[in-house]
């Protein structure tokens, strides 16, 4: 949490302002370096599209699985072993691990016709809706 302050030496005491900063809450760095999946959903006649950024992924490491109307999207990018042997790492930001993403849609998704398409670090799902899946009115006795 970032506070935005003006300073006046005279305001306040050093010695408060020095035991405040001790007890704020440390902040987990490695927290923020976790891959994220980013995304889009539309919908289109009958058609759901999923547009997903995965930058640094290879297409083997995306793993799609849907059952009824959740869609979950994983994926795993891996730190190479020629890395390093480069020599001294002087810095790092390039995020590696494990990310997944699970979300719900309106309706049910047919699994036999969903097709996906893995170019330039975009997942891009087109997930045709089920027919049949319409919703039923009950009578309220």
């Amino acid at each position: 949490m970032n506070e935005l302050r003006l300073n006046d030496p005279f305001a306040t005491d050093p010695w408060e302002d020095m035991f405040r900063g001790m007890l704020r809450p440390w902040r987990a760095e490695w927290a923020s370096r976790a891959p994220q999946i980013k995304l889009d959903v539309s919908e289109a006649e009958g058609v759901y599209t999923v547009k997903a950024d995965i930058p640094g992924v290879r297409k083997e490491d995306v793993d799609v699985q849907i059952d009824g109307n959740l869609v979950t999207i994983s994926a795993e990018t891996k730190q190479s072993k020629d890395d390093k042997k480069d020599g001294r790492v002087l810095r790092s930001e390039r995020q590696y691990g494990y990310a997944t993403r699970s979300f719900s849609l309106a309706n049910a998704v047919d699994e036999s016709k969903a097709r996906a398409k893995y170019a330039d670090g975009v997942l891009e799902l087109m997930l045709p809706q089920k027919s049949g899946s319409a919703s039923k009115r009950v009578a309220i006795s």
